[in-house]
């Protein structure tokens, strides 16, 4: 019997059982689909020669945070590769807002669109480089974060202290508005924020749009080298040279629970597989408390408040295998490792108002990976291994376009609905269909089959809107890994600070497993008042 067992084999779940494991713990992870990783996984599904992410892509969270940094992932042979450019929104009209690995060159390219541009991305990035690095590290700690919070109000009062704070509160379509002139500046925060599921009208989109552009110039927005995979392959090479199991193929059905403390799984095999002294959940939310737990194990007030739990955007992504570099308009996306992919900053309203209408975009924002760009070992030369998603809602009422697209995704709506992202893309890239050599459709329907966690195509396990993050995560009163249930913890990006290949929510999962026993009945015993 291990001390504990950890359901799901994603980041989150891999980087939990790293830590229990560094501790002295057997671990046993059980992942049902049969090969880990969650939504890091890389393949050659869509052509033999080309490397495809079936899932994430670009890893700027996991870049700044400080819990993949002390795993030394690079001891397990993964390696890092960035684009030229980090990020490039262009426009119809053959301009561009390019995000550059240096300050000094997105600082240039925004002064373009207006003189005093320049300068104002300097200093906003001279904020993010005197308080974001205490910021990173309040986001990836236990909430609350008492340390990590007085470093970083140490930080802020040097930095404008509560004007920073409103500024991050702002939508972003209102945050560019105060610090740019010109469309450049305003473009690069708001297509950062829609990377979630915050439209540019949005209260705290303004953060998330900061956040990313930060990170992306700090950072980069890079990529493992030969494949998303490679970052799982590495979290699970160093795991079982400290003894950990991971066992594929096993989904887990229930968690069984005895006087209120976790004492065990089962799986849908019928085996029982017993946990000595924790059980970790890299799940959703609903999952873990609906199907896996039960009612009669938990407080009411959590069974009511799951009911307003809620979902980020649906997800329609597809993959090429391209037979030449994409020819856009715009010649510095060409560059670029991540292309967003829209007309401009009333594009993107328009796109994400008709989301909240629940309508399937007519002219869809794309986010557009150029992945040999980015790494040059995922296609042959000449050639580009590329994909793009877009975000739809979780409940399709109507179709802003002429398709008639329903979300029933049979093969009509999925082949509409790629064909509707490529000519999003075509309108920046006269052309780019002519250089498709094969097509891969992932509707959110085949996302979710895929990886139970991501519903319907949900990148985020829930929502970044600021009504459900930090302890309103994932409904009120929580915000930490602990549940009502002594020994059972929420491992998954469902729980604080949410998604984000960064591993944060399966280290506090595992920070608190470990806590001395005191302390850990009083966290479980608070999560039922």
């Amino acid at each position: 019997m291990p001390d504990a067992v950890v359901i799901g084999a994603g980041p989150n779940g891999l980087v939990a059982a790293n830590l229990l494991a560094d501790a002295g713990w057997s671990v046993e992870v059980l992942e049902a689909q049969p090969e880990p990783g969650g939504a890091v996984r890389s393949d050659r599904g869509v052509h033999p020669d080309y490397v495809s992410d079936v899932f994430s892509a670009f890893y700027p969270l996991a870049a700044a945070s400080p819990v993949i940094a002390r795993l030394d992932l690079a001891a397990e042979g993964l390696r890092w590769s960035h684009a030229p450019s980090v990020l490039a929104h262009p426009l119809r009209d053959g301009r561009c807002a390019v995000l550059e690995r240096g300050v000094d060159g997105t600082a240039a390219g925004l002064a373009e669109f207006d003189g005093a541009d320049g300068d104002a991305w300097r200093d906003m990035y001279d904020v993010w480089r005197r308080v974001g690095p205490a910021l990173v590290q309040g986001l990836f700690t236990p909430f609350p974060p008492v340390r990590a919070g007085l470093r970083l109000a140490a930080r802020l009062r040097t930095s404008g202290g509560l004007r920073l704070a409103r500024k991050l509160t702002l939508p972003v379509r209102r945050l560019g508005e105060e610090e740019f002139r010109g469309e450049g500046g305003r473009l690069l925060l708001a297509g950062n924020a829609l990377h979630a599921d915050l439209a540019p009208e949005a209260a705290g989109s303004g953060g998330f749009g900061w956040l990313m552009s930060m990170l992306g110039q700090s950072h980069g927005f890079p990529v493992p080298v030969g494949g998303a995979g490679a970052l799982t392959a590495a979290l699970v090479s160093r795991l079982q040279r400290r003894g950990g199991v991971v066992r594929c193929g096993e989904r887990v059905v229930s968690v069984v629970v005895r006087g209120g403390v976790a004492v065990a799984v089962r799986t849908a095999g019928g085996e029982t597989v017993g946990a000595r002294r924790a059980v970790l959940a890299d799940v959703s939310a609903l999952s873990l408390y609906r199907d896996l737990v039960g009612g009669e194990h938990l407080p009411n007030r959590l069974l009511r408040d799951l009911e307003c739990f809620q979902w980020d955007f649906s997800t329609f992504k597809v993959d090429w295998a391209l037979t030449g570099p994409v020819p856009w308009s715009a010649p510095q996306a060409s560059a670029a490792g991540t292309v967003h992919v829209a007309d401009g900053m009333d594009g993107l309203t328009r796109f994400a108002s008709q989301i909240a209408m629940g309508q399937v975009p007519d002219e869809p924002f794309a986010l557009f990976g150029q992945m040999t760009t980015a790494d040059p070992s995922r296609s042959p030369a000449g050639t580009e291994s590329a994909w793009a998603y877009t975000h739809l809602p979780q409940r399709i009422v109507s179709d802003a376009g002429s398709d008639r697209i329903t979300g029933r995704w049979d093969a009509r709506e999925q082949e509409a609905m790629a064909d509707r992202v490529e000519a999003q893309v075509e309108r920046f890239a006269p052309g780019f269909r002519k250089l498709i050599a094969a097509r891969r459709i992932l509707a959110p329907t085949t996302l979710q089959a895929m990886d139970e966690n991501l519903h319907n195509g949900a990148l985020n396990n829930g929502t970044a809107a600021l009504h459900q993050q930090a302890f309103f995560r994932p409904v009120p009163g929580t915000g930490r890994p602990e549940t009502p249930v002594r020994h059972l913890y929420l491992a998954s990006a469902a729980a604080h600070p949410g998604g984000g290949v960064h591993g944060a929510p399966g280290a506090n999962a595992a920070r608190a497993a470990l806590r001395p026993h005191g302390l850990h009945m009083l966290l479980h015993r608070a999560q039922r008042l």
